[in-house]
């Protein structure tokens, strides 16, 4: 109920039409502290519990929204001035300092590989197999990894179709040599669409090669010493690598399934629970800071500006491309002007569909990283907090276009003909030949 307020006592002495001067003038006042400050400033219903958060990174374009939400103030403008955005060593190290949280030294939320919430919930990838409560409240990007392949093997043709690598790794196996595919994390998302390409192509990434961890800055290093045959990581390291000469991206993860989901914004559930206006001011910072990188007209000055040092420390050379959908893929092949290019907003991006998540705990369960009994839409509705993503986009003031209307995005279909219902992942799953079970 409105509360009326009396003003006959503060009045006193001033005459009818002095009070509505100075009424008109305060408005007036009102409306230009709106003009000046930022759009979106007034818009919160209510103050975030705290003014900072600890957020971690890894270097790669796809964290770009917290590096742009942290450069443009987007975190100051919605009430949180003092979030940090850190800089993280490797996937592991995302984990460890989330197991630990921003009150012990570690960090309260990351940009994350989308799976990587799952494992730490369940406790599949912790210390002791001790459960973390984790919660996924945004998507951060689509599309824009590659799988690399070493120059030594440019001459099998290889692409889009790994089996042009079969033989040859064969034959290196009959050496005594050891065919090495790298990826960032088990059971991430560059370990699920290494695995996927190889599979397609009849290569059993279980059997026929050994997987590998290596963190995405130091994968073109390795290659060029010869520890990998082949890897999987997000940009800007293909396109580096490709600009050393060292090999040559095979596909981009977008030929496989194109406009798939990548990485997440994730957060500790116990930071949520203890601070959900922060956490809601988090959130439109980071969607606003989504719609600046999706503008063509900022790609020049995004790609400087995560270039810097204590960003990715990499050449704008190394980043613009792909960013734009330009790809030297390194074998005598160039594509322009491509639709693969990384998508931050537009098409529901930011948004993370439920359905995204569940190809994603299929894929694990593919591959041995879950029971074969798990229910995926169970273990969904604890992680995934697309509701928080709605409450936010509505309090940001997203168009009603611009927010799905269902958590699924429906049936997925991949390059090699394969389809997912998100309905019916058990369907999906019988219809894969190479898995951790055959």
């Amino acid at each position: 109920m409105t509360k009326r307020i009396k003003t006959e006592a503060p009045l006193e002495g001033m005459t009818r039409r002095n009070f509505l001067m100075a009424s008109a003038a305060t408005a007036a006042t009102l409306a230009a502290a709106r003009a000046l400050l930022p759009s979106g400033a007034y818009a919160a219903t209510a103050t975030p519990e705290v003014t900072g958060a600890k957020l971690g990174f890894i270097a790669l374009t796809d964290a770009a929204p917290l590096m742009i939400a942290k450069e443009k103030g987007l975190f100051e403008k919605f009430g949180m001035p003092d979030v940090e955005v850190l800089k993280q060593a490797s996937w592991g190290a995302t984990r460890d300092n989330l197991m630990l949280g921003g009150e012990a030294n570690g960090i309260d939320g990351a940009h994350i590989l989308t799976p990587m919430p799952y494992l730490m919930h369940t406790g599949k990838v912790t210390q002791n197999n001790q459960p973390m409560p984790m919660a996924i409240v945004a998507r951060l990007n689509y599309d824009c990894q590659a799988i690399s392949v070493a120059q030594e093997y440019a001459g099998t043709g290889v692409g889009l179709d790994a089996s042009k690598l079969k033989d040859a790794f064969a034959a290196k196996k009959a050496e005594g040599k050891e065919v090495k595919a790298a990826m960032t994390f088990p059971g991430g998302t560059h370990d699920l669409w290494l695995r996927y390409w190889l599979a397609a192509g009849g290569i059993d990434p279980d059997k026929d090669v050994s997987t590998i961890v290596v963190p995405p800055p130091q994968m073109v290093a390795n290659m060029k010493v010869g520890n990998m045959d082949v890897f999987c990581v997000g940009e800007p390291w293909n396109e580096q690598l490709v600009h050393q000469g060292v090999g040559f991206t095979a596909a981009t993860t977008g030929e496989l399934w194109k406009g798939h989901p990548e990485k997440a914004l994730g957060l500790r559930a116990a930071f949520i629970d203890k601070n959900p206006n922060a956490t809601k001011a988090i959130l439109m910072a980071v969607m606003e800071a989504q719609q600046w990188c999706e503008s063509l007209e900022n790609k020049d000055e995004m790609a400087a500006i995560i270039g810097k040092r204590q960003w990715m420390n990499v050449p704008t050379a190394d980043i613009i491309g792909r960013l734009k959908g330009d790809i030297n893929y390194g074998n005598d092949r160039i594509a322009t002007g491509t639709d693969l290019y990384m998508k931050f907003w537009k098409g529901g991006v930011s948004y993370p569909f439920k359905s995204h998540d569940s190809w994603f705990l299929a894929e694990n369960i593919r591959w041995g990283k879950f029971a074969a009994t798990t229910d995926i839409k169970a273990l969904i509705d604890q992680v995934n907090r697309e509701d928080l993503w709605r409450e936010a986009a509505k309090e940001l003031g997203v168009a009603a276009a611009d927010i799905p209307a269902s958590p699924s995005r429906g049936v997925e279909t991949f390059f090699d003909g394969k389809i997912f219902d998100p309905a019916n992942p058990s369907a999906y799953l019988d219809s894969l030949k190479i898995k951790a079970s055959a």
